[in-house]
């Protein structure tokens, strides 16, 4: 019922007076809390795909070159040596609670803020009040198209990061920088804003065709396996130890950002090989048990396509996926494209709820289902339609076997389900699935 009201409301309102309302929050909430991000340098990450993943590599490679950071992103909160999980159900926190965070991390020391900065964030101008430094583009695939009105508002939403950049003061000894991946097909939009540097990173070397001057971070010599990756930088030997070609672009990012600081290739090469996961991002839940389980956020086509190319080349006996996708008006496209995904992939396919927010949980599960059907799954047979979500994850653990393969997807590391009237349910796919094996292995 809150979200109708809240849709209901911006229907009402005229455009620019919602625009002038964000806006205005933007520079109270930066004045309020002293303009933090003046006093640090910050970085943007954007996208559509890998900006939590590419935030985590960017910070955690800074602490180890010996600086000091923070991060604000889906999967987790840092403030120099604390780090915590995202437990607001936001990517992009409100323009008060950012700006406090931000003001928390100047007060602990921190040098670098890593923000992870989305399309809906940048469309209600959070990011209005931050003085960005840096700015990074991972990718571009269609999503929140109901929310942004089509496929090129949503870019340009994107670009007004960029754009915003230029016209933001510089801070002492510090570039204005923009870093861009070049093997995707928008990569150009992205380098057409103007910035005192703009560097480029690719798996290709034939595709680092670009204007004179353009930096360059080469991915070569990559090699694949189901517990990594590893790759060359010019001549710098790089391993991550999360598996998947999008990891490599994820690493290049962060290389390409952290190199521009100042950092050599050999102390970033050694900052990335010390993390051995991101909380909720092909994240393996081992309890002793026969059979793997990975919880993976994956919550779009592009992310769970992807994710489904690391998978192929684990070991496995069956695949059971359990999964759902999101409620609230939120690319009601996308459900059944998400079921036919899994119902491809997966041996069985258990539907189950997510988000659902003000909508009726049971027609998302059966939107996702039904994308299933149509690739051949069977109600009862190898697909299950089961609203309960730890159900679902119980109903997975239980139906393994040694050697199976347990996905759970859509959610990752959130702390929380988002069900009617703006509630919250306190959530870990994480830990119902830690308990749910540790119930079977008391039994076994």
């Amino acid at each position: 019922m809150l979200t109708i009201l809240k849709e209901a409301v911006k229907k009402v309102i005229p455009a620019f007076l919602l625009d002038a309302y964000h806006l205005t929050l933007s520079a109270l909430g930066a004045f309020w809390y002293g303009h933090p991000s003046e006093k640090m340098t910050v970085v943007g990450v954007t996208g559509t795909n890998g900006k939590s993943t590419t935030a985590y590599f960017i910070a955690k490679m800074l602490d180890h070159a010996g600086f000091k950071t923070g991060i604000t992103s889906t999967a987790v909160f840092k403030i120099a040596d604390r780090e915590w999980l995202n437990d607001k159900k936001m990517t992009m926190l409100g323009r008060f609670q950012l700006q406090k965070m931000l003001r928390d991390m100047v007060r602990a020391g921190c040098q670098y803020a890593i923000v992870e900065t989305s399309s809906e964030g940048i469309k209600q101008h959070r990011h209005r009040g931050v003085n960005y430094d840096v700015v990074v583009f991972t990718n571009l695939t269609p999503e929140h198209l109901e929310s942004h009105g089509d496929f090129e508002q949503y870019k340009n939403a994107k670009g007004e990061l960029f754009a915003r950049l230029a016209k933001s003061a510089r801070k002492k000894d510090v570039k204005k920088t923009i870093v861009v991946n070049a093997d995707d097909e928008h990569a150009e939009y992205f380098l057409s804003f103007s910035a005192d540097q703009k560097i480029i990173f690719s798996t290709n070397p034939a595709t680092m065709v670009g204007e004179a001057g353009l930096g360059e971070i080469i991915g070569e010599g990559i090699v694949n396996t189901a517990h990594g990756a590893e790759f060359e930088v010019f001549g710098t030997h790089f391993s991550v130890a999360l598996p998947g070609i999008f990891n490599v672009y994820n690493a290049l990012a962060a290389i390409a950002v952290v190199n521009a600081q100042g950092v050599l290739f050999d102390v970033c090469a050694k900052g990335l090989k010390k993390i051995m996961s991101v909380p909720g991002r092909m994240e393996k839940i081992d309890e002793g048990q026969p059979f793997t389980v990975i919880v993976d956020y994956a919550p779009e086509i592009a992310s769970l396509e992807k994710m489904y190319d690391v998978v192929r080349a684990m070991p496995h006996g069956r695949i059971i996926h359990v999964l759902g996708s999101c409620g609230g008006g939120r690319d009601r496209a996308r459900q059944p494209v998400l079921g036919r995904i899994a119902g491809e992939n997966a041996d069985v396919v258990i539907v189950t709820n997510e988000d659902p927010y003000d909508d009726d949980p049971m027609q998302i599960v059966d939107a996702v289902a039904d994308g299933a059907v149509g690739v051949g799954k069977q109600d009862q047979v190898n697909l299950f339609r089961t609203l309960d979500r730890r159900a679902a994850i119980e109903q997975a653990i239980e139906a393994a076997r040694p050697g199976d393969l347990v996905l759970i997807t859509g959610k990752g590391c959130e702390q929380a389900i988002c069900v009617a009237d703006g509630k919250k349910i306190p959530w870990d796919d994480r830990e119902v699935a830690r308990q749910a094996i540790r119930t079977r292995n008391l039994r076994a």
